[in-house]
């Protein structure tokens, strides 16, 4: 717990200040101070995790799932082939200069108001970082040991999944672990543009009503999600790569 000590005194001085200046403020409609948001959340506790949690939560596992098929699937194409490279990489790039919060009405008027059009945006924000950390740590693997495999007899399938796929582990649970973190991000996003469910959506229900620790209750929630997504790629991690010590 030592380790953690730090983190957990800047957060409960940030927590004190927000209370603090809160209360001098006075107005909970607009700031709520964080005792009054965790009241508001007790309350709709039941509605929040029951109605609205599953919704956010298919948007944001699918959309993963999706980004990491897709993603892995181009990092390889575009190792294994020049041509891929070249023609995909610019693109994968480009598609970050974009805002996605521009798109992600575009992407509603397309799919309409289901889950497809929120787990478009959320592949959109995700795709990017598995790609391309997979595609780097599949790169980075040593010439060295690459031509050893050769002079060894070894074939292109064995010097991909003995040399480059260990190779590229790190980096692709390094992609991974932001990518979970910005899927709470594309699944909210989506929600609050237009949907009929979900903690994003319920916080912009919330807003319209003025009811400021309404508001801040589900991101409360989805900021709770994000978290144990992390700490589950982080076990994944660990699990997968005990010969590297992690910290």
């Amino acid at each position: 717990m030592k380790k953690y000590g730090p983190a957990a005194l800047i957060v409960l001085f940030l927590f004190g200040l927000w209370e603090l200046v809160s209360r001098i403020i006075n107005l909970p409609f607009i700031f709520p101070p964080p005792s009054g948001v965790a009241v508001r959340f007790w309350e709709l506790k039941e509605t929040l995790v029951l109605d609205h949690l599953p919704s956010t939560l298919a948007i944001i596992l699918l959309g993963l799932a999706i980004s990491i098929v897709l993603g892995v699937s181009l990092a390889v194409w575009m190792v294994m082939s020049e041509t891929a490279e070249r023609a995909f990489y610019p693109l994968v790039i480009s598609s970050q200069m974009i805002p996605t919060i521009a798109l992600a009405p575009i992407f509603i008027m397309f799919f309409g108001y289901g889950i497809w059009s929120k787990v478009v945006v959320t592949v959109l924000i995700t795709f990017f970082p598995i790609t391309v950390n997979t595609f780097d740590g599949l790169k980075s693997s040593s010439r060295e040991l690459r031509e050893l495999m050769l002079t060894m007899g070894g074939t292109k399938k064995d010097i991909f999944f003995k040399v480059q796929v260990p190779s590229a582990k790190p980096h692709f649970f390094s992609g991974l672990k932001v990518a979970v973190t910005l899927s709470v991000i594309g699944a909210a996003i989506g929600e609050w543009l237009g949907a009929q469910s979900g903690l994003g959506y319920f916080s912009r229900r919330m807003m319209t009503q003025f009811d400021g620790a309404a508001v801040f209750a589900p991101i409360v929630l989805l900021s709770v999600v994000g978290i144990a997504l992390f700490l589950i790629v982080k076990i994944m991690e660990s699990k997968s790569m005990k010969w590297r010590k992690l910290k």
